[in-house]
């Protein structure tokens, strides 16, 4: 007898099936990374910012915050998300800050000052964002060389 106690070989049909792991997979990297370099493409005002020794600010991700730049000239420039505003007079930007605060109380108000403006400039600007209603103000740098 051939094979007593064993199975009878059986003969696998050819798989006609893709198999789409490995594309989801790809495609999930993929989306991590568009992600992560999304918010690095945004559009700004060119300001040289200080270098300096100081931990990241910690924020949450469910508020957009109001960043309020001020170039070498002193002109003062509004971003909230990804939109960019004109050149604004000190009392505009005390105005817009005041709005927005208003609807959002817990808004998050970070200062990006050119590193040559003089730094009365900030100061007043400051003063004005706190008179508006901000009550956190942060102020943004670059890593000095030494930590890049």
């Amino acid at each position: 007898m051939k094979g007593m106690g064993m199975m009878p070989q059986q003969r696998k049909k050819p798989m006609s099936e893709i198999n789409v792991v490995p594309y989801i997979d790809v495609m999930l990297v993929l989306l991590v990374i568009f992600m992560v370099t999304a918010p690095m493409l945004t559009q700004g005002v060119k300001v040289d910012l200080p270098e300096t020794t100081s931990d990241p600010i910690q924020s949450d991700k469910d508020v957009e915050s109001i960043v309020v730049s001020v170039d070498t000239n002193g002109a003062y420039y509004m971003e909230i998300g990804d939109e960019s505003s004109d050149p604004m007079s000190l009392g505009e930007v005390s105005e817009q800050v005041a709005k927005i605060l208003s609807q959002r109380p817990n808004g998050e108000v970070l200062v990006r000052g050119d590193e040559h403006v003089e730094y009365g400039t900030v100061v007043r600007l400051m003063a004005e964002l706190q008179g508006a209603g901000a009550t956190s103000i942060g102020l943004i740098t670059e890593p000095s060389p030494d930590e890049k």
